[in-house]
């Protein structure tokens, strides 16, 4: 497969291989879901807590006599059937995280990016960078290239120009060829990657 590289203005400098090895077919989209699910599960912050009867405050005291009232025997405050006692099998602090091996995790990258590929929602730039930290040159790239909707930019190492620009736009992320994952290949609408990036990328799924 051929892929074109452009420039910011999006004028056309080149063309290139991609050298990794495509996932064909159905193989792979196993590997994709139990990695974001996998993902998706290690964002959860896990610290949901209920108190049981032994924690709530309350005295030990019985609440009134055994018999004789005519009301139904109750022997603790705490009880979870009264208003403010303790939660029966309630939410506890937990880890949420699923272990993926690491064959997996780029099985999944590569058939991500493969399907991202054949969609025609990536584009390459030779280069990107910025002369200064200003939304606005970074909004005119993206006219420029096209890119409407959510995006994924895709560098070497991130320009700090770039970074700062480019935070104050809804729906924009930019990251590193070392740190992009599949669930950020498969979010958004369209995929821009730097040519070194790629080639990093490229590295990683060999």
């Amino acid at each position: 497969m051929k892929l074109t590289v452009k420039d910011t203005n999006g004028n056309q400098q080149g063309e290139f291989d991609v050298k990794f090895e495509l996932v064909e077919g159905g193989r792979g989209t196993q590997a994709v879901h139990d990695t974001v699910v996998a993902y998706q599960a290690a964002q959860r912050m896990g610290t949901a807590c209920a108190k049981t009867v032994g924690e709530v405050s309350g005295s030990n005291k019985k609440p009134w006599r055994q018999k004789g009232t005519g009301r139904a025997r109750a022997g603790s405050h705490q009880s979870p059937l009264w208003v403010g006692g303790g939660v029966v099998f309630g939410p506890r602090p937990r880890d949420f995280a699923k272990k993926v091996n690491s064959k997996t995790k780029q099985l999944s990258l590569r058939k991500a990016l493969t399907e991202r590929l054949k969609a025609g929602d990536v584009q390459v730039l030779a280069d990107l960078k910025l002369g200064s930290p200003k939304t606005k040159g970074f909004t005119a790239i993206l006219a420029k290239l096209g890119v409407k909707g959510t995006a994924l930019f895709v560098d070497a190492t991130v320009d700090a120009n770039v970074l700062l620009a480019s935070r104050n736009i809804q729906g924009i992320e930019v990251t590193t060829a070392d740190n992009v994952n599949t669930y950020q290949v498969l979010r958004p609408n369209h995929l821009v990657l730097t040519k070194s990036a790629f080639d990093k990328l490229e590295a990683r799924l060999k």
